[in-house]
């Protein structure tokens, strides 16, 4: 069963728009929150994923991290086994 995914983004944010670019060429749905002028979601992603940057993406209860790690673990093999355990 696939998990829920959510990510803390911006739409000044390169990183955030190639996580987006990810997901959506594996056709998976995500939401997006948009910490643009938003103190209290830029403030609930910090103190859920302990970072300040943006992306912040979580599949289910695991915080991936940025896009880097998102990446990573696509290349790995392992995000496909993460979305859908």
């Amino acid at each position: 069963m696939a998990k829920e995914i959510i990510m803390y983004a911006s739409g000044l944010c390169g990183y955030c728009r190639a996580a987006k670019r990810l997901l959506d060429n594996k056709g998976w749905e995500y939401e997006t929150r948009s910490v643009d002028g938003n103190a209290e979601l830029r403030a609930e992603s910090q103190r859920l994923s302990g970072r300040t940057s943006v992306p912040q993406i979580f599949i289910g209860d695991t915080h991936v991290g940025g896009f880097d790690d998102l990446a990573e673990l696509e290349q790995s093999g392992d995000l496909d086994k993460l979305y859908e355990s």
